[in-house]
Order: C-alpha cells, then sequence, then structure tokens
C-alpha cells in the first residue's frame, strides 16, 4: 500500500507560526524558550518559535550532562548562530549527580528521567526570568507512542510541532534550512552515551510512521494494517504502546463530584473575552 506522509511545507510552516505567535500573545506574552538539544525536534520548535516572534524574543537553552554528546552542544550552537537568538548554557551534571549518587544500581531509564526533568525545571526557571512561555519539542509519533519523560520533555506551554509525524518534522526541517547535520543524525534523546531512539524503540521512524498513520489518521483496525502488509506482531506492539500510554496524553484525572468539574464541564476559560 502505498502511504503518502508528504506535508504542504510551506502551508505547515505558516499554520505553525500563526499558531505559535496567537498562543503565545493571547496570554499577554510575546516572548518563547526553547530547550535547544541539538536534535531535529527542538531545532523546529526553535526555528518556528523564531520566525513567529523575532530572534531577540526567542532564548534557547543548552543544557549538557556530562556524558551528552559534544555534537549536541556544537549542532544547538549551529542553529543559536544561524538564527541569531540569545542563548544559555546551562550544565546539569551538578544538580542530577547527586540523586543518582543514593542509588548506585540505577537504571539507566531512571537516570534518564531525571535529567529530562532537570532540563525541564531550568527551562521553567528560564521562562519566568525571561519571561516566555516554554515552547515543546515533541512529534506525534513520539506522543502515541509514549517515548517521553513525562513531565520532563513533554512538560509545555504549547506544542507546535505535536501533529507532525517524525518523517514530516523532517520534511519540514529541510525547509526551515535546518542545517543537514541535524537533520541527517539518528535521531537520540542523548540521555547516554550510543543511545537512539530507534534503538530503544526497536523499529524506525519510517516503519512506525506509516502504521500509526493507518492507525491514527485513517482509523484502520488492526487487521487492516496486517492486510495492507505490516506484520501481525508489529502492529500488535505499537498499538499497545499507544492504549498502554494514553495517560501521558492527558491531564491527571480528577475524581468528579459536582456538576463543572475542570477538565470535564469547566471547560475553555481562555476563550472568555478573546
Amino acid at each position: 500500500m502505498d502511504i503518502n506522509l508528504s506535508i504542504d511545507t510551506g502551508l505547515v510552516r505558516k499554520i505553525l507560526a500563526g499558531f505559535i505567535k496567537s498562543e503565545i500573545g493571547r496570554v499577554g506574552y510575546s516572548k518563547a524558550v526553547v530547550n535547544l538539544s541539538g536534535g531535529i525536534d527542538s531545532a523546529v520548535s526553535f526555528a518556528l518559535a523564531v520566525e513567529a516572534l523575532g530572534a531577540k524574543n526567542v532564548l534557547a537553552i543548552r543544557l549538557p550532562y556530562k556524558t551528552s554528546s559534544s555534537d549536541s552542544l556544537e549542532h544547538a550552537q549551529l542553529l543559536i548562530d544561524q538564527f541569531g537568538a540569545p542563548s544559555l548554557t546551562v550544565p546539569i551534571s551538578d544538580m542530577v549527580d547527586p540523586l543518582i549518587a543514593r542509588e548506585p544500581g540505577m537504571s539507566q531509564v531512571r537516570k534518564g528521567n531525571i535529567m529530562a526533568r532537570t532540563r525541564m525545571i531550568v527551562g521553567y526557571d528560564q521562562s519566568e526570568a525571561f519571561h516566555g512561555l516554554v515552547v515543546g519539542t515533541g512529534n506525534k509519533t513520539e506522543i502515541l507512542l509514549g517515548y517521553t519523560t513525562l513531565y520532563g520533555d513533554s512538560a509545555c506551554a504549547l506544542n507546535p510541532i505535536g501533529d507532525l509525524y517524525k518523517t514530516q518534522v523532517r520534511q519540514l526541517a529541510r525547509a526551515l534550512e535546518i542545517p543537514e547535520a541535524i537533520v541527517a543524525k539518528p535521531p537520540s534523546a542523548d540521555l547516554w552515551s550510543g543511545q537512539t531512539d530507534e534503538g530503544e524503540l526497536g523499529f524506525t521512524y519510517e516503519d512506525v510512521d506509516r502504521l500509526l498513520y493507518l492507525l491514527v489518521d485513517q482509523r484502520f483496525s488492526p487487521e487492516d494494517c496486517i492486510e495492507a502488509g505490516f506484520k501481525e506482531k508489529f502492529v500488535r506492539q505499537v498499538l499497545e504502546r499507544v492504549r498502554r500510554y494514553q495517560f501521558k496524553r492527558i491531564l491527571p484525572p480528577i475524581a468528579k463530584l459536582t456538576n463543572r468539574t475542570v477538565g470535564y464541564d469547566f471547560l475553555y476559560l481562555r476563550d472568555w473575552g478573546t
């Protein structure tokens, strides 16, 4: 089956820059903060924010840990230089290591979660200092698969790229003239040496994006996807991840006691008078 994930990059670029400008403006802000990892997702969110708000109004933050790849810092600096935005580098090792040292046998996943949440602490602190909102960097593939740290890299005030699959982010990155060194490198959260997204997930973004497009956007059943040529084990594996990590895609549920419960009946306060 021919599954076309091509996007009109010009139109998408215009919509997403407009989204950033309107969402930040409607709550009385004019600036943004982006945790810039040196990867493609944060690069695209950063470039869109600059396009929407102007370079001087977007703060790029580099947040290296002692095991971070040198490429991450260099690639983030490439973007800072290219777009001319103000920047800040805050090494997180001294913040992270005391907690990790409490348990010498701590798993890599726990360590990675601590790093991700520490980075978001810095991002939100700078949000207050810079008077800008935190712009998210998670793509649709990661969100659906739950491949994100809750209250870590998933935490943000708005997310311009959350409805773009990873392969579509790559298309948009090239339209935004993101350096090819960033676009072409293997995706990685850079949480430990040698870590890659696809190595952890066990499949490629190209393959899973095609499957997710059928399951989510086209509402295919698992059986339809298998009939379309996807292996049953792969379909069941991906579907289970989407179901399992639904809790990461919603605010914490509130026990309903009244007829005006926040998140159920009391909605859209921000639209009153706007």
